[in-house]
């Protein structure tokens, strides 16, 4: 079966998908030549990229272990791109089997792979739904039947609000989860940002214009400013390859200076309100 067989009905395999970039970048196989183009392309001018995308799981997975730890019991997972080990329902199920997790994700291929992948796990779901529309997503029944948003939960956005774009408001969009999330919820995030290296920002935004994988960076403000309505953890809003809960963390990848790439990411937690 070539690698073109291999694109369910609908997917368009001359146009790249940002999921399919980053599982290229992850040393995964779920990708075709256009998404290996636009990611050489990025590898061309900062070849730590590899490391980035790693850091970037690194944290993901980190900031579900920690906040399990902490109690948190539920989970949703906005834009979950294509399933790489250790998953997130295998990392939070480690400290409490009870714990529940949704993945949400608008690629064809991801949902494919996550049907497989959750075909046996009775908690987990996955659901075809685009996180720029979180009306949708929240009323969807597999959700309410899991999540209860009377109890604190975890909504992670990670690597993916740098695709929405201004006029998609990514602020109304977090707005929207944090109306429904109790005290005691959590936001994990990680973003592109606009102080990564011009050449890295000329080169992406050439490779994938007009493309769902179009990124739009943004400034630290502009990135602290989504956090709004969170109180925002220790160490803050920091590169991801600096971010730890554990010092002796033996995954964190080695990154020689600022890589080309620039992607921070933080945890908030919702206060109660008097």
């Amino acid at each position: 079966m070539t690698e073109l067989e291999r694109v369910p009905p609908g997917v368009d395999p001359s146009v790249p998908s940002s999921a399919r970039v980053y599982d290229y970048l992850l040393g995964g196989k779920d990708n075709v030549a256009v998404d290996r183009e636009v990611a050489d392309r990025l590898l061309a001018v900062a070849p730590d990229t590899r490391l980035v995308a790693r850091a970037n799981r690194r944290f993901q997975v980190s900031a579900v272990r920690h906040l399990a730890e902490q109690g948190v019991r539920q989970f949703i997972d906005l834009g979950t791109g294509i399933p790489t080990a250790p998953s997130i329902h295998g990392t939070v199920r480690e400290v409490d089997p009870a714990c529940r997790v949704v993945y949400v994700d608008n690629d064809p291929v991801v949902r494919l792979h996550v049907e497989v992948l959750l075909a046996d796990s009775p908690g987990v779901v996955g659901i075809h739904a685009d996180l720029r529309r979180p009306a949708e997503v929240l009323a969807d029944p597999r959700v309410g039947d899991l999540i209860d948003f009377d109890r604190p939960l975890c909504v992670l956005m990670v690597g993916v609000l740098h695709y929405v774009m201004d006029e998609e408001d990514p602020a109304g969009i977090i707005a929207a989860f944090r109306r429904r999330m109790a005290p005691g919820s959590h936001l994990v995030l990680t973003h592109g940002m606009a102080e990564s290296a011009p050449e890295v920002i000329a080169q992406l935004t050439k490779a994938t214009m007009g493309t769902s994988a179009q990124p739009r960076f943004r400034t630290r403000p502009e990135v602290l400013a989504l956090f709004d309505g969170f109180e925002l953890m220790d160490p803050g809003l920091v590169p991801i390859q600096d971010w730890s809960v554990d010092q002796d963390d033996a995954e964190i990848p080695l990154l020689d200076g600022t890589p080309g790439l620039l992607i921070e990411g933080g945890v908030g937690r919702v206060v109660a309100t008097s």
